[in-house]
């Protein structure tokens, strides 16, 4: 028998719904749907990292010293091009000497399928903790093109974080790579036709850079 999936987490915070109900909406202007896909992705990049190791650490404070924590292993960031983009800097911020590596990928309208055109990975994937950064998990196609390339990489700790999954992506992703966790701020009903998440938020790279 075959590992069991790790289970999709999903975060439930009144922040999260109102950031989450600005981005589907489609009247919320390009600075508008910005300013709330960096708020969704700082309370990812805290959903995700939660259990990163730390080690003891002793410091000194102004008044005494104090033991504390830091943490205990390399963290990569992996934007699958172009909309992961978006949630890179919100992420990265909170890990200082974070890594970034970057895999290009563009669908093909008519069989949805993700085609790779660039991909620069950093050289110590063994060792770090990975975070695949794709805004919406559809088909699940480029997640798991991502996943294969730092697989190939020698990466073994991998998590994927989205903001909107659909469940067909999850079912993919989790039947290839049951041991990836996923953390999402929502999971939508199902795909459409064109393989858009319903209800979904569109294209999410066209509306984040303004492209529509």
């Amino acid at each position: 028998m075959g590992a069991e999936p790790v289970p999709v987490r999903t975060i439930q915070h009144p922040l999260v719904e109102d950031s989450l109900t600005r981005l589907r909406d489609r009247d919320t202007d390009t600075d508008g749907f910005r300013r709330h896909a960096r708020l969704l992705s700082l309370v990812l990049a805290l959903e995700v990292l939660r259990d990163l190791p730390t080690r003891a650490v002793r410091v000194e404070s102004p008044l005494e010293p104090v033991q504390g924590g830091r943490i205990d292993r390399p963290v990569i960031f992996v934007p699958v091009l172009r909309a992961g983009l978006a949630m890179l800097d919100a992420m990265s911020g909170f890990v200082p000497g974070s890594k970034v590596g970057f895999v290009g990928l563009e669908r093909d309208e008519e069989t949805a399928i993700a085609h790779s055109y660039y991909e620069k990975l950093p050289a110590q994937l063994a060792g770090a903790e990975t975070v695949i950064l794709d805004p919406m998990l559809a088909t699940g196609g480029s997640a798991l093109a991502a996943i294969d390339a730092l697989t190939r990489n020698h990466a073994t700790a991998i998590r994927l974080a989205c903001i909107v999954a659909a469940p067909e992506g999850i079912e993919a992703v989790q039947s290839a790579y049951p041991r990836t966790g996923i953390l999402a701020c929502a999971v939508d009903r199902s795909l459409n036709e064109r393989k858009f998440i319903l209800p979904g938020l569109g294209d999410f790279g066209d509306r984040y850079f303004g492209t529509v």
